[in-house]
């Protein structure tokens, strides 16, 4: 037969062991902010979105756009953007670049004719070539 002073230390070991995984499953939780763990011990990144998306606006909370896989760290109408690439919020919240236009550096710039960026952003022509479809001295 066990004597008490055995059986106690066994169930303080067991509480212990209990508090500890508990303990790391929410500390996993909060290292994880798009992630939810279900019922069944599963991470849930729907759900996860869901709830967030409906609590965290970034008007409300601006930091939600310096998160690691955000969009941008700029806040335009509650929703994160990158206002330097952004072709609806092109310098700023709002301003619109033209249907042939693109945002380079928050400047709205049309890549068929721009020297500076030809094609793409930030694709300077050489000195004395001229940018023409998108292609530096195309003809």
């Amino acid at each position: 037969m066990k004597s008490p002073n055995i059986s106690f230390l066994r169930t303080l070991q067991f509480a212990v062991l209990v508090l500890l995984t508990l303990t790391s499953l929410v500390l996993s939780i909060s290292n994880h902010p798009n992630e939810h763990v279900s019922f069944l011990g599963r991470r849930d990144r729907l759900l996860a979105q869901n709830i967030s998306a409906a609590r965290m606006t970034c008007d409300k909370y601006p930091r939600v756009c310096r998160l690691a896989k955000s969009p941008g760290p700029d806040c335009c109408r509650k929703q994160c953007v990158n206002v330097s690439t952004d072709r609806q919020n092109c310098g700023k919240c709002g301003k619109k670049c033209k249907y042939a236009e693109i945002c380079c550096g928050g400047t709205c710039v049309n890549p068929s004719n721009d020297k500076a960026h030809c094609g793409k952003c930030n694709n300077p022509c050489r000195k004395g070539n001229v940018c023409s479809y998108g292609f530096c001295n195309y003809a």
